[in-house]
């Protein structure tokens, strides 16, 4: 794996004023989001124990994103990011407080979690590209990794926080308080984002809707960077990714641990990831980062091979680890490398792409996760990502001298960045 390139403290984002509020946030909620996300698994695990409607769910809850993520793109690169976002964060609110109602009083079905899970999927079509844009409009282009790593960062550290409390609520108390605190954690992400003081910018409408997403879709197709970076995203999304959606089985049927110890399984991919995305937010130039993130897709593929081979729990958590590590690291490093080179006009639109296959394509993986599982066993399907995934990292090396000689003849990062370090 190719060294990595530091530019100073990781946490040089949180001097500006914006992203510290939207960090401190966004990381508070995250741990609901992340305890939803457990108890959501658990309880649908509980209520059918099917392994189909596990991934029927995942589908559900994605399926929106990809069809729809190219609007949030549009209304990104549109309409004043930080209201759109304010008005997602609402309506999360409101479904995890209806998720939370219906448990508690005990009304809740699998239809109702579908039909939820449904709603929560068209909020992040748009959330998810309106919120990786409005990052970038909250720090100066110096800061764009760290404030990416950052970000990444806090999502992660709520994967170890939020699933290990939610496995003891959920074992103790049931998934209802979970699902409650969830909704609450949403005031304070509205809090933060009221508190900022961003210049709102109404960008000049098209002339053509469909035009304005032609031109993003264009723009990904003829340039090599953005092309092999989202057709890697792609193979993981379908191949790789999907592997959370098993995590219940293999805490019950294989690993015997129970619902505490999906809770341990879920944090040491968190732990893993947590790392992966400090060592993004230390970048200070995406010089290596390609050669980087080759490297860790390998890793991720590797970890895969080795869960589904294990049979233990200790075996099992440093494998999860080293798939933690592997995805965020493909996933932040893609979001790095897109919003470092990408024009800003055009910025709102790359992200509801990336959303699209980092996010929606992982629909079929999750339906392709739990049939592999019930037809094949969760061991099998699990490793048949793994290879997917080495042999990704092998296609994703190859296309990287394209890459490098595209960003050095169109000169796509600033002048003043010395020759030897524009290379990703």
């Amino acid at each position: 794996m190719a060294s990595v390139e530091t530019g100073g403290a990781p946490w040089r984002a949180l001097r500006h004023r914006n992203f510290a509020l939207f960090f401190a946030g966004q990381g508070l909620s995250l741990c609901g989001t992340w305890m939803q996300s457990l108890a959501q698994a658990w309880l649908v695990y509980r209520l059918t124990g099917s392994p189909f409607l596990l991934g029927l769910v995942e589908f559900v809850g994605r399926a929106p994103i990809l069809a729809f993520s190219l609007v949030g793109g549009l209304l990104a690169d549109r309409w004043p990011r930080r209201r759109v976002m304010l008005a997602t964060q609402a309506l999360s609110l409101v479904q995890a407080a209806i998720l939370a109602a219906l448990t508690l009083s005990g009304h809740i079905t699998i239809e109702w979690i579908l039909a939820l899970a449904g709603l929560l999927g068209l909020i992040n079509a748009v959330d998810v590209p309106v919120r990786q844009s409005l990052v970038v409009d909250l720090v100066p282009r110096a800061d764009i990794a760290s404030a990416i790593g950052l970000n990444s960062s806090a999502f992660n550290a709520a994967r170890i926080i939020g699933p290990s409390l939610a496995g003891i609520l959920v074992s103790t108390v049931g998934e209802g308080p979970c699902f409650l605190l969830n909704a609450l954690s949403y005031l304070i992400v509205i809090g933060c984002l009221t508190a900022m003081r961003v210049h709102e910018t109404t960008r000049v409408a098209p002339a053509s809707a469909i035009g304005f997403l032609a031109e993003g879709l264009r723009y990904a197709k003829q340039t090599p960077h953005v092309r092999a970076l989202l057709t890697l995203i792609t193979a993981l999304s379908l191949a790789a990714i999907p592997y959370s959606t098993l995590l219940p089985v293999f805490a019950g049927e294989i690993l015997k641990t129970g619902a505490n110890g999906l809770g341990l399984l879920m944090a040491a991919t968190g732990a893993g990831a947590l790392a992966g995305a400090f060592q993004i937010a230390r970048r200070g130039t995406v010089r290596g980062l390609g050669s980087y993130m080759a490297g860790a897709v390998a890793l991720y593929g590797a970890g895969l091979l080795a869960l589904a081979s294990s049979t233990t729990l200790w075996i099992s958590l440093p494998a999860l680890v080293a798939i933690g590590f592997g995805m965020i690291t493909s996933l932040a490093g893609t979001n790095t490398l897109l919003q470092s080179l990408a024009p800003d006009a055009l910025r709102g639109r790359v992200m509801s792409l990336y959303a699209m296959v980092a996010l929606g394509f992982a629909t079929f993986g999750s339906l392709l996760a739990g049939a592999g599982a019930t037809y094949l066993g969760a061991p099998l399907t699990v490793a048949a990502g793994g290879l997917v995934t080495l042999i990704s990292a092998a296609l994703f090396r190859r296309a990287l001298p394209g890459i490098r000689r595209h960003v050095r003849e169109n000169r796509l990062l600033p002048a003043e960045e010395p020759a030897a370090q524009r290379l990703p």
